[in-house]
């Protein structure tokens, strides 16, 4: 499928998206090395997030272009990089069919031996492809599960 330009939505839209997935883990690894792990060593997360054939920063680090192993592919803006709290990125170009508009926003706080991730998915698209999403919480959930385990296993403090 070809490429296709999405609408420009901005870190508000997180709040507000038709569909909103939201998955919380905690982990004990410190915020600082979960953030740097995010935001800084972005070719790595093919290592430790399930499904990401490659992750590259473009544009200097404001972009991101990722490949999925299933074919999908990316071209991403980060829209917040605030450090050691918060990493979001919107989806600008996609291959994926239906999607109008995606931002996936990562919140890091402070907790007892680590820190508590979570990991929003907000997206806007097709009516057939919102029930998709909704759908699929589960599975995004275990990638999510799967991917911080092994973050917490890269980064962790022991």
């Amino acid at each position: 499928m070809a490429a296709r330009r999405l609408r420009p939505v901005e870190l508000d839209f997180v709040a507000h998206a038709p569909v909103r997935l939201v998955f919380v883990r905690e982990i004990a690894a410190g915020p600082e090395a979960v953030y740097r792990a995010l935001a800084e060593d972005v070719a790595a997360w093919a290592e430790w997030f399930p499904g990401v054939r490659s992750l590259r920063p473009v544009d200097d680090g404001a972009g991101r272009d990722v490949r999925l192993t299933g074919g999908g592919r990316f071209r991403e803006t980060v829209i917040v990089a605030k450090e050691p709290e918060v990493y979001a990125y919107r989806v600008d170009v996609t291959n994926a069919p239906g999607l109008r508009a995606l931002v996936e926003e990562w919140r890091l706080t402070p907790a007892p031996g680590g820190t508590r991730v979570r990991w929003t998915f907000a997206a806007d698209g097709t009516g057939p492809l919102r029930g998709v999403l909704r759908l699929a919480r589960g599975g995004l959930g275990r990638a999510f599960k799967g991917a911080v385990e092994a973050l917490e296993k890269r980064v962790g403090d022991g």
